[in-house]
């Protein structure tokens, strides 16, 4: 069980939202491409547009499933004892799965081949060195507010750090090795080779290891906010039965 939802029912919220989120990035990408020419106008639609998704997407599903839809994300939680090992088992194929049905479906919606290579060579050390900064961005936003006070501004939080991530790193915040992996399935604007996609996923890595290490740092345990709840926590507080956390409203 994952807080009230069986496991089956919290990995297809995992799937479903993954496969949105990649379809928001890639279809976004292909739309950009073809209503500009200026890579700053497609940048700035790619990035509005994947933030909106994935504020939506993260309201909708982190209540089946507290809206992971990032493997690493899955990773810290589980390690920080959020939940049992067993749930990555069925997280990381939904989410894998999710994010290539979502590139697959955003290609062919706009006339594309269902699946091309990418060919956007991203393979440098800058790009590289993006990668971990953008992932421990990411995994220190959503894991400093899920475990303090701050809990229900994560949707908006993470999804404001990911719009702006696109502009101030170089490799455009992937952040997301199901996110990454899915892009080497689509020969488009937000398309990457697959030498460049395998050498993300260290990097991205080490990037939710510090951002993890500095989130227990900032907050070594969840705080108790003030309706009386603990973040992250099912309690019973003040006498009153709270409902059951299920984890936390993340991307």
């Amino acid at each position: 069980m994952t807080g009230r939802h069986p496991l089956w029912r919290s990995c297809v919220a995992e799937l479903l939202g993954t496969g949105m989120l990649t379809l928001a990035v890639v279809g976004s990408g292909i739309a950009a491409s073809q209503l500009s020419k200026d890579h700053g106008i497609q940048l700035a639609i790619n990035a509005s547009a994947t933030g909106l998704t994935l504020y939506v997407i993260i309201v909708v599903v982190a209540p089946v499933s507290g809206a992971h839809l990032n493997p690493v994300v899955s990773l810290v939680d589980v390690a920080l004892g959020s939940r049992p090992w067993k749930h990555l088992a069925g997280y990381l194929p939904a989410q894998l799965i999710g994010g290539a049905l979502g590139v697959i479906l955003a290609n062919t919606i706009f006339g594309k081949a269902p699946v091309s290579l990418g060919t956007a060579d991203r393979l440098t050390v800058a790009h590289l060195a993006a990668e971990v900064v953008a992932t421990a961005g990411l995994v220190l936003v959503i894991f400093t507010l899920a475990r303090g006070p701050q809990h229900r501004t994560v949707p908006v939080a993470v999804a404001a750090y990911i719009t702006a991530a696109y502009f101030f790193t170089s490799s455009t915040s992937f952040a997301n090795p199901a996110v990454t992996l899915g892009r080497i399935l689509t020969d488009t604007f937000t398309g990457i080779t697959p030498a460049s996609a395998l050498a993300f996923l260290p990097a991205q890595l080490i990037g939710a290891a510090v951002g993890a290490a500095c989130a227990v740092m900032l907050f070594p345990s969840r705080r108790v906010v003030n309706d009386g709840s603990r973040a992250g926590f099912d309690r019973h507080e003040r006498g009153v039965q709270l409902p059951r956390h299920t984890g936390s409203p993340i991307a």
